[in-house]
């Protein structure tokens, strides 16, 4: 409470729908991220604060990753919950992406660590964990980046475990623009939701702008309906086109995006085959100049 100032809105470096998320700094000298879940009234939690404050609790609790925000510790104080992290010095991918900096800084290179990061952490969650974990609610602004752009996903509010016997059927979770298409029709969660999400994510930090609108052309220009965009042309523009190893790269991780958001969860790629091959490092060489691209030919990965 001391370290923020009872909670001082100049400290707040974030805001969502379950809380704000204060800076704090300890009286040691340690700086950590303390999430206080919202309250309507004083002693007054809901069912879904608190369901939202158990399941990070247990999630982050069970796992180790360098590529996932690390929980510190937890209290509930005068009705109120609180949780604390690491503190991850640039905050969201999505700040940083659509800032100046972002324009800059946040080069060919270092969108490819991020990508791979993520990647990592998702494949932790979905294979290397028991259960496995859904995150259900990747965004941009669900990604933190650490000074060096090395990412972390957080808030795990919404995730969920798939425990063998258990339901899967939930309600609706997620960040609009990121969900899967499936869950339109269906409640029923399965890893191929975070794929789908991953997808657009890779998508955006390679074009420095949501996806939506060329998710949505895909059908049309794989069935030569539609007109036929250039990679060079989709990419961020505040960037020049990469050249050589990372040309190779940005078109790797284009083709494996496009193939993570198909519309069929079944055709999309499990997230250990996207980061075993995004960081193998073994992709062909471009069949063609890079200027040339097209982003039909980018449609035709096989998983």
């Amino acid at each position: 409470m001391n370290a923020t100032d009872n909670f001082n809105e100049i400290y707040c470096i974030g805001k969502g729908g379950f809380g704000s998320v204060y800076k704090a700094e300890l009286p040691a000298g340690q700086v950590v991220a303390v999430k206080r879940l919202q309250v309507t009234e004083p002693g007054d939690l809901s069912e879904i604060s608190k369901k939202s404050f158990e399941n990070e609790i247990r999630a982050l609790t069970e796992v180790r990753h360098r590529n996932i925000v690390k929980l510190h510790g937890f209290c509930m104080r005068s009705g109120r919950m609180y949780l604390v992290y690491e503190y991850v010095e640039k905050g969201s991918l999505g700040k940083v992406l659509y800032s100046e900096e972002g324009g800059k800084k946040l080069n060919w290179a270092m969108r490819v660590k991020v990508i791979q990061g993520v990647a990592h952490a998702l494949a932790y969650l979905h294979h290397d964990c028991s259960p496995p974990i859904v995150h259900r609610d990747i965004s941009a602004n669900n990604i933190l980046l650490e000074s060096e752009y090395e990412p972390r996903i957080s808030d795990f509010g919404t995730a969920k475990m798939l425990e063998p016997g258990s339901t899967t059927w939930t309600s609706v979770a997620g960040s609009y623009g990121y969900m899967a298409p499936e869950l339109a029709y269906t409640m029923k969660v399965t890893e191929k939701c975070d794929v789908y999400s991953f997808g657009v994510v890779a998508l955006e930090v390679m074009m420095g702008k949501h996806p939506g609108e060329l998710i949505s052309s895909l059908p049309s220009i794989s069935s030569s309906e539609g007109s036929d965009l250039l990679l060079k042309d989709v990419l961020d523009q505040r960037l020049l086109p990469p050249t050589g190893q990372l040309a190779q790269e940005v078109v790797f991780i284009v083709k494996i995006a496009l193939a993570c958001t198909r519309t069929a969860p079944d055709s999309r790629p499990s997230m250990r085959s996207v980061a075993q091959e995004i960081s193998a490092r073994t992709q062909a060489y471009l069949a063609e100049p890079f200027r040339t691209i097209t982003i039909s030919k980018l449609t035709d990965y096989q998983k």
